[in-house]
């Protein structure tokens, strides 16, 4: 290890990873709030797409630029704001937009099975919390207050 890599380990404050719980209720906050967005966009695009599968890739790209560029420019979502949390990188720096698209990219993978239950079984059993999003793109989620 160099000299600038150990200063940085050492300057690194510890992080406390956020569990299942809290990151489950900052989801269940996205979607309320998503799910307002998504009513009315369908609303409005509901009889023109009637049966289409043009809402689905809308919503789907819609949550991933939501995801995305909140976590990349704030750091967090508005639910992980709401409850204390942030996303960054393992060393504790903010993360880009190249990690934040890779680990939304992921949540696909987190998703399909059941609701988030990929996601919770690997945050459950990582040491640092990591869902397949996190390990990839080298990224945690941790608790500010």
């Amino acid at each position: 290890m160099d000299y600038q890599a150990q200063e940085s380990a050492q300057a690194a404050p510890a992080q406390q990873y956020a569990g299942v719980g809290s990151r489950f209720l900052a989801i269940l906050i996205d979607s309320i709030i998503l799910g307002i967005v998504f009513g009315i966009i369908n609303a409005i695009l509901g009889t023109a797409l009637k049966g289409s599968f043009a809402i689905s890739g809308i919503e789907g790209l819609l949550l991933l630029i939501y995801y995305s560029c909140m976590e990349a420019t704030m750091g967090a979502t508005l639910g992980k704001k709401i409850l204390g949390l942030r996303v960054v990188k393992e060393d504790g720096s903010s993360i880009g937009w190249g990690d934040s698209i890779i680990r939304n990219l992921l949540r696909i993978i987190d998703i399909i099975p059941g609701f988030y239950l990929v996601a919770a079984i690997l945050v459950w059993t990582s040491s640092s919390k990591q869902r397949l999003g996190d390990k990839v793109a080298h990224t945690v989620v941790v608790k500010t207050r």
